[in-house]
Order: C-alpha cells, then sequence, then structure tokens
C-alpha cells in the first residue's frame, strides 16, 4: 500500500465504500455495489469510472506525424485536427509494447494517452527513438486526471452540464468549459457504449466526479470496466496484447497499415503473407464453470491447440465466455476441452461478437 500511487479521487473512492485492489502501480477501485449492478448501469443507462491512472504524454514539433508513422502501427497522414485515433507500439518482434489513442490537437501537437502499467516503459521508449526528428515529448500525467461516462444516457447528463458536448462525433474531441475549468471531452470509449471521456486538471476532475455523483450517476469500478470491455470484444494489454502477441494475432488488423515503415513492420507484413500460426478467437463453455486467464485449451484428441487469455461469465446471463489464444488450423464450430481444475470441460469455438457496439457515430 505504501507504494501505490493514488488518483485525485482517491479519497471519494474510500467514502463511497469502494473495494480497492492494485492496478497499474495504483490503489484502484473495483467496484462499489457490485460488479453486475455496474456493468448493468453502463449497458442500461449510464455510469462514470476513474480513469485517472491512465498516462498522458505531450508530442510537440515539427516532425510529430513523421514521427507517430514510424514508431507506432497506424497511418496519421491523413486525420483531422480534434480526431483521435487508436494505434499500437511494437517492438522489433512484432510484439507490442502497448496500445495507445493518439489525440490530433493540430500536426504540430498531439495528446498520447497510454495504459497506467506501460506510461513510464512507453515513455522511456518513445524518448529513446526521438533522435533525429524534430519533437519534443513530455510526461504530462500528473497534471490530468479523467474520467469515462459511459452508456445510452451519458450524452443525456452530460449535456445538461455542457450543452455543446452533444454535436461531437465519434472519435472526436474538443475543448470545453465547466464552472472556470477547461476539459478535453472525446467522444469514445472502452465499453461499447456511446459515451465521452473526459480530461481536466485534477481539481477540475474532482469537481466534476461530484457533480456527476449529485445527479445519481453510478460509480463505476475496473470490474465492471473489464466485463463490458471484455463483451465488447475490446484488448486489454497483458492478456489479448503483450510482448509476446502482435497485433495482427489479437485481431487488431484495423489498427495496423502495412504500407508504411514502422517498428515491427517486417514480422507483421512477413506474419499477413504467410498467414497467422495462432489469432485470438472466442469460445464458449458448454458446461458450467469459468475459464480464466492462462487455462490451457485442447482439441478432442487431448491435444494442446491454445491458452484462455480473457474468461467471464457474463453479468446477469448463465453465459460463460471467453478469449483464447488458438492455433489457427481450428474452425470455427469446433467443439473443444478447457482445462478447469483438473477437469476437462467442453466448449466451441466461436467469433469474438459477444456483444454488439452501440457506438453513437452520427450526431
Amino acid at each position: 500500500m505504501m507504494d501505490m500511487k493514488i488518483t485525485c479521487l482517491h479519497d471519494r473512492h474510500l467514502k463511497l465504500g469502494a473495494k480497492m485492489t492494485e492496478f497499474g502501480g495504483f490503489d484502484m477501485p473495483v467496484s462499489y455495489k457490485g460488479i453486475l449492478q455496474e456493468h448493468q448501469a453502463v449497458r442500461e443507462a449510464c455510469g462514470v469510472f476513474d480513469c485517472s491512472h491512465m498516462g498522458e504524454i505531450d508530442l510537440k514539433g515539427k516532425d510529430a506525424v513523421k514521427f507517430l508513422n514510424e514508431i507506432t502501427t497506424n497511418d496519421f497522414s491523413d486525420l483531422k485536427d480534434k480526431q483521435l485515433q487508436y494505434t499500437l507500439l511494437c517492438e522489433a518482434s512484432g510484439g507490442v509494447v502497448d496500445d495507445l489513442m493518439v489525440y490530433q490537437y493540430n500536426k504540430e501537437h498531439f495528446l498520447l494517452v497510454v495504459n497506467a502499467s506501460n506510461t513510464t516503459k512507453d515513455f522511456k521508449w518513445l524518448t529513446s527513438h526521438q533522435s533525429g526528428y524534430q519533437i519534443e515529448l513530455s510526461n504530462d500525467s500528473e497534471f490530468f486526471g479523467q474520467l469515462a461516462l459511459q452508456g445510452p444516457k451519458a450524452v443525456e447528463v452530460l449535456k445538461g452540464l455542457i450543452p455543446e458536448v452533444e454535436s461531437l462525433s465519434f472519435m472526436h474531441f474538443d475543448m470545453f468549459q465547466w464552472k472556470n475549468h477547461e476539459y478535453i471531452i472525446s467522444r469514445s470509449g472502452y465499453t461499447g457504449e456511446d459515451g465521452f471521456e473526459i480530461y481536466g486538471s485534477p481539481k477540475a476532475t474532482v469537481e466534476l466526479w461530484d457533480q456527476l455523483m449529485s445527479l445519481q450517476v453510478e460509480p463505476c469500478g475496473l470490474g465492471a470496466r473489464d466485463t463490458l470491455r471484455f463483451e465488447a470484444g475490446l484488448p486489454l494489454y497483458g492478456h489479448e496484447i503483450n510482448g509476446f502477441i502482435t497485433p495482427l494475432e489479437a485481431g487488431l488488423s484495423f489498427g495496423v497499415k502495412l504500407h508504411k515503415p514502422f517498428i515491427g513492420r517486417d514480422v507483421l507484413l512477413k506474419q499477413k503473407e504467410q498467414g497467422l500460426e495462432r489469432r485470438i478467437i472466442g469460445l464458449e463453455l458448454l458446461e458450467r464453470n469459468i475459464a480464466r486467464d492462462g487455462y490451457i485449451v485442447y482439441d478432442a484428441n487431448q491435444k494442446m491447440i491454445g491458452y484462455i487469455t480473457t474468461g467471464y461469465m457474463i453479468p446477469n446471463t448463465t453465459k460463460a465466455l471467453a478469449n483464447a489464444m488458438i492455433d489457427s488450423n481450428v474452425k470455427i464450430g469446433t467443439e473443444v476441452y478447457v482445462e478447469i481444475r483438473n477437469k476437462m470441460v467442453k466448449a466451441v469455438i466461436r467469433n469474438r461478437k459477444f456483444y454488439e457496439k452501440k457506438y453513437k457515430k452520427e450526431v
């Protein structure tokens, strides 16, 4: 506990009686009233998450686009001002250093939002490759708090405070004022629902959180954040992606542009040309149980064919689903077995569309 960092909302979490845990080096809330209730609040109304543990890295300079194009997998050449884009940092081996969202203020100024546990590693990675580029990088994480307001009623709640947010399009952002504070607000999120990610100073973040609590918005913890992102088919670093899994194996080809040079491109291009030997795929248990991260998957002949990366009983259902890294020769519909506490539990390979995303793409 003594070595753990805290966010600007830590005392709010404790006052609400949140169940706390270590995550990414921070003392963070797992849940307040329960994961099931918080999961359902986001699916049916809205909930707010403290994401202030995430890292924010500022990138400025004449060569900012060139640098991003050559150090990440996506292409920023045609991104417009006030748009954000998903991308990945890769090692030369093709393994993932981190996945991140990149906000473009203009072609010479970007904000990179990275995973909390990877912030220091990412900043060292970026600065170790900046030689020869006319850019400046700064780790500004301590100056930001972050909230994620997610759910079908998120826009109704936030426009009551900041009416202009209603006109934001999906994967766009702008700067807004509320009570003499400035916020960066994007229409984006990590739950599969419509909603917003809101960045402000720590003081501004606390004041907005308090306002949302007074409006009876459901506070949600890391537990619901993980079940929601899993159900929506969104990856989590350390599970579906890491230094030993490539973006193509993780099913993230939409964020990989092989027409331009970047670190790791040679391996990814070879994977695309020769075909993947393994890939992340969905799996549904046919018997009552839960397939946890790391459990081994076998075929009908008891041959190991992969392992579980994330598994849950979907909240408010009896359906046990999982993501698994599986031999690419195993087709959808194949019956397999997951070893759970020395018992072989029958399952079937399926796609990862566990939930139809409800992003508000047209406004």
